[in-house]
């Protein structure tokens, strides 16, 4: 299952041109790769990597014409500070605004800064936090990929972002959008909106959840809606619990599909559930709207161990916990993003997790 009709593999594409942006070959021209030299000599790895210092940005990509990005690979020394501090911004057609705003590690994935290694249909994420993104990033005039690094220390990037050039999109093609959000903690009673109010038409692809619980007792009774189009108080699509929502049961499981899952489930500490990164994509399932939408989900938690419904229902309560948000969904028209948080507020009280706090690279 992919985002975009691709054509057969044995299909040749004659309006289809390869093409990929490093540091090695920043402008992704043709013949332009590898002229930096080593002590080796030209070409023999002159310019793999670059350190990013503390409050500066790189511009990863910046294309004119027409193509789509097909995939995004990224490595650094790994740290909760760094994959949870540095964003990555992404501007299409020119805007001056980005249409993606995201902490590093929430963009490929995974919530906290830190995960087990896994994968899904839109990300692989390996031992060392060799981070990939399969996510097709169409644009039209004009493609602009930034990295902040918003942290007090330096970073040392690898990456790799290849795309093809193409003479023209498919129609009703949208640009790919994300934002961050995060509530530590939400509010007992009100529900924790994912994906603030978004005018114009779109398609939600999904979220990477981050779920950090303050407090004893099962914290994932609360059910994801969405608002679209007409919806006021009620909501078109509605589930029926948390862990539901990704395709789980009975609580959490650490547990990797393509399209759902939890790729880091914590154990618990002192009575105390531990954190959790659980995603949901809506590939197969699509879910669509045409004038506005937004996302929430609630604060709902369980007590005890019921022994039939009514009993069930009757050890539901409201709760507060640190809830953290990445979401993407394309859409036809730019418009500015919801502020992002600032770095500390992002960082503040991650879990690392469980006997190590980060791994780096030799």
């Amino acid at each position: 299952m992919t985002l975009m009709d691709n054509p057969p593999l044995f299909q040749l594409q004659p309006n289809t041109r390869s093409r990929s942006i490093c540091f090695e070959n920043p402008t992704g021209a043709p013949g332009q790769g590898g002229r930096a030299a080593s002590p080796l000599g030209i070409g023999r790895k002159g310019d793999p990597a670059r350190v990013v210092e503390a409050g500066t940005t790189v511009t990863l990509a910046d294309i004119e014409g027409t193509g789509v990005i097909r995939h995004i690979w990224l490595t650094t020394p790994a740290s909760r500070r760094v994959l949870r501090g540095a964003v990555i911004r992404m501007y299409w057609e020119g805007a001056a605004f980005p249409s993606l705003e995201l902490p590093l590690g929430d963009f490929f994935g995974f919530a906290h800064g830190a995960t087990t290694s896994f994968q899904s249909a839109l990300h692989a994420v390996g031992e060392r936090y060799g981070m990939n993104c399969y996510l097709p990033m169409p644009f039209s005039r004009h493609a602009r990929i930034e990295l902040a690094n918003e942290t007090p220390g330096p970073m040392t990037v690898f990456y790799q972002i290849d795309y093809t050039e193409e003479d023209e999109l498919p129609a009703h093609s949208g640009n790919l959008h994300g934002c961050f959000q995060r509530q530590n903690p939400t509010t007992p009673g009100v529900d924790f909106e994912f994906l603030p109010e978004r005018q114009g038409a779109g398609r939600f692809l999904g979220v990477v959840f981050g779920i950090r619980p303050l407090a004893p007792d099962w914290w994932g009774e609360g059910e994801v809606k969405f608002y679209m189009d007409g919806d006021d108080e009620f909501a078109t699509i509605v589930g029926t619990g948390s862990e539901d929502y990704v395709g789980l049961s009975y609580g959490i499981q650490q547990t990797v599909f393509a399209q759902l899952g939890a790729s880091r489930v914590d154990p618990d500490h002192n009575g105390v559930p531990g954190a959790v990164s659980m995603y949901r994509w809506h590939l197969a399932d699509p879910i669509v709207w045409h004038e506005r939408m937004r996302a929430t989900i609630q604060q709902i938690g369980h007590a005890g161990q019921p022994v039939d419904l009514d009993a069930y229902k009757g050890n539901l309560f409201e709760r507060a916990d640190d809830w953290s948000a990445a979401s993407f969904w394309y859409a036809g028209e730019l418009a500015p993003l919801p502020a992002c948080l600032g770095c500390d507020e992002r960082l503040m009280d991650l879990p690392p997790l469980p006997g190590s706090d980060s791994a780096t690279r030799p």
